[in-house]
């Protein structure tokens, strides 16, 4: 694991951290893509954690969420929102977009009842818990108020996801359902001023200057 703040780490994945696993305390933090078993059970070998508490509901995110809280026999979170695609009412697929459809076959993990529904507000390992829709109806960030660390899901991303190139970026518009209100939520974790930003795709976020020029220069 890397070590990213205190009480706060990602699991490792070779060769860049494309697919983003955080262990909060003893709350890991999202749940991979299905394939992502023996990786996130490798790192996890040894530690207790008492809760799955998911960014958002999508086949990268979720993958393995039932393999996981079954094996360690600890509850499932995650926002309202989002409840239904997890336990199985609607699509997980982020869009009706092919590809989308494609990444569901291949990493979709298999339903699983949401044992706490989170709302804005909740607190999760000593994060508040912040709805943040746009790339997904449930989609939150995790922030943590006394060193404005954010867990941010797929509010941005810091990789391209081709070259692999660290770089900061809005979700791919075919990948999300309203685009227009991911860039709010953009805006809503820029007002939050966080001090280090840990997105669910590429490296952490610690240059904040270049993350509020990236905002600055979003359209709408």
């Amino acid at each position: 694991m890397k070590y990213l703040a205190p009480e706060v780490w990602r699991l490792k994945e070779l060769p860049k951290p494309l697919i983003n696993v955080y262990l909060a305390g003893d709350v890991l933090i999202d749940a991979g893509r299905r394939w992502d078993k023996r990786r996130i059970f490798s790192e996890l070998e040894g530690r207790e954690i008492s809760m799955l508490a998911l960014t958002h509901v999508h086949p990268d995110h979720q993958g393995c969420a039932k393999a996981v809280c079954e094996t360690r026999g600890v509850p499932l979170a995650c926002h309202a929102d989002d409840v239904d695609a997890m336990e199985g009412r609607r699509p997980v697929a982020a869009t009706s977009n092919p590809g989308a459809k494609a990444f569901a076959r291949m990493w979709e993990g298999p339903p699983h009842k949401v044992d706490r529904v989170l709302q804005e507000g909740d607190e999760v390992a000593g994060f508040r818990v912040i709805h943040a829709p746009g790339h997904a109806p449930g989609e939150v960030i995790f922030f943590r108020d006394s060193d404005r660390v954010a867990i941010c899901g797929d509010v941005i991303r810091n990789i391209t996801y081709v070259s692999l190139r660290t770089k900061l970026a809005e979700p791919p518009d075919e990948l999300t359902p309203d685009p227009a209100e991911n860039r709010r939520s953009i805006r809503k974790l820029a007002d939050l001023e966080p001090s280090l930003i840990l997105p669910g795709h590429g490296p952490a976020v610690t240059d904040i200057g270049a993350f509020e020029r990236f905002v600055s220069s979003l359209p709408g």
